[in-house]
């Protein structure tokens, strides 16, 4: 393809190739400290070296691509006291700061809700953050619509 541009993509992790998966599962041993050297994490994983250093500076997990950024994120929550509040509280509770909220009038029964949140300060990574988000009683949907 002329001009073809480097970019970035977000892709589920099921569709990637085992390689790839099994390069990040490296990093990830070795930044965790589970393995102390490369040659010791791709042995645990079964990877090849030449694999590992064909993928490693190209693949990153979601929560590290995020990492002092703004996120935008899309709810569908229960329209019933204090969900939209207890999203924010948690939020609030990992050090995130919020930006904006925006919140539709419910109908039959929920309400969409997009919150804006600078993600610098979190005292957890944004992947956990969002686990913690999808616990929330009343949070029926949660979507990652961008970042900045």
């Amino acid at each position: 393809m002329e001009n073809e541009k480097n970019g970035f993509f977000l892709v589920r992790e099921e569709i990637l190739p085992e390689a790839i998966k099994k390069t990040i599962r490296v990093k990830d041993m070795l930044k965790r400290g589970e393995a102390r050297t490369i040659n010791e994490a791709v042995e645990r994983m079964e990877l090849s070296r030449s694999a590992y250093y064909k993928y490693k500076d190209y693949v990153f997990p979601f929560y590290e691509a995020s990492k002092d950024k703004i996120v935008t994120l899309t709810f569908l929550l229960e329209h019933k006291n204090g969900v939209l509040s207890s999203v924010l509280n948690t939020i609030s509770a990992d050090s995130g700061s919020v930006l904006t909220i925006n919140q539709g009038i419910p109908l039959q029964g929920v309400a969409n809700a997009t919150i804006s949140i600078e993600t610098a300060n979190l005292s957890v990574d944004l992947e956990a953050l969002l686990d913690k988000l999808r616990m929330v009683r009343g949070v029926k949907r949660l979507e990652v619509l961008g970042q900045a």
